[in-house]
């Protein structure tokens, strides 16, 4: 069955993380990029109309962009990813998605917390403990990601690759105006 899926691309994190990702993550060979997953599943693209794109960007609109970086390697029992810090604003946004959609919980229900994570490696646990390990020294080398979220994409896989269905560009947070003395 087709679905659709709200991401954060970050092609900023593609150098760090691109090599272990074709190697560990099999979503790669279906076309998707380095990515912070904000809600999926979301509904068949063929059910998604202008209302619902329209209540999609008023739930995303809650949330303006903002800077981030990604510099600690966490664990699943079968997934290594880098955590997004600040972490809060991706799940706002999934929590937002999901106050308007309350029928797409995130992952289906399965688990009862949001964790913002960047999957690098997904399917085995020794596979997950590879790339951590890999991904750790990685992080001592080169530091941190840096990456900004300006927008969030809804992706589809009615194809059986994953593509843009619409991106959703969120409000520039409002810088204050520096005083003149």
């Amino acid at each position: 069955m087709a679905i659709s899926a709200f991401a954060v691309k970050v092609p900023a994190a593609e150098p760090m993380v691109g090599d272990l990702r074709r190697l560990y993550d099999a979503t790669v060979a279906l076309g998707v990029p380095a990515h912070i997953t904000v809600l999926v599943p979301f509904m068949d693209p063929a059910r998604i109309t202008p209302e619902v794109l329209e209540r999609a960007r008023l739930a995303l609109n809650r949330t303006t962009s903002f800077s981030f970086t990604l510099n600690r390697v966490g664990r699943f029992p079968e997934t290594a990813y880098l955590a997004p810090e600040p972490a809060a604003p991706f799940i706002e946004m999934t929590r937002a998605l999901v106050e308007a959609f309350p029928d797409f919980p995130p992952y289906g229900g399965e688990h009862d917390s949001i964790v913002a994570h960047l999957s690098v490696a997904h399917g085995s646990a020794p596979d997950a403990d590879a790339a951590a390990v890999e991904l750790q020294a990685r992080l001592a080398a080169s530091g941190a990601v840096h990456a900004s979220c300006t927008e969030v994409a809804l992706i589809e896989n009615s194809t059986g690759n994953w593509r843009d269905m619409h991106v959703f560009h969120l409000q520039r947070a409002i810088q204050p105006i520096p005083s003149i003395r």
